[in-house]
């Protein structure tokens, strides 16, 4: 496993043992994916942008897809 891959499935475990109750729709998913893809967004326009902020917000981003897919049962477990 990748070394990416293995920390969105840690920031994925982190987030459902924080909030545990699965995503109910599409439109709260896209909510919580705007959120996040709204957070990278800052850290691109500040004029010292730091690597570290943008993979955090990448691993988020992509562990929130994740979670949407699985919750709305549109991939397996």
């Amino acid at each position: 496993m990748t070394q990416f891959r293995t920390l969105v499935w840690r920031e994925l475990a982190d987030a459902r043992e924080k909030y545990p109750t699965p995503f109910c729709s599409l439109h709260e998913a896209y909510a919580v994916l705007l959120e996040e893809v709204e957070e990278f967004w800052i850290v691109v326009r500040e004029k010292n942008q730091s690597e570290e902020a943008a993979l955090t917000e990448l691993i988020q981003i992509a562990a929130m897809a994740q979670r949407a897919a699985e919750d709305l049962q549109m991939v397996p477990r």
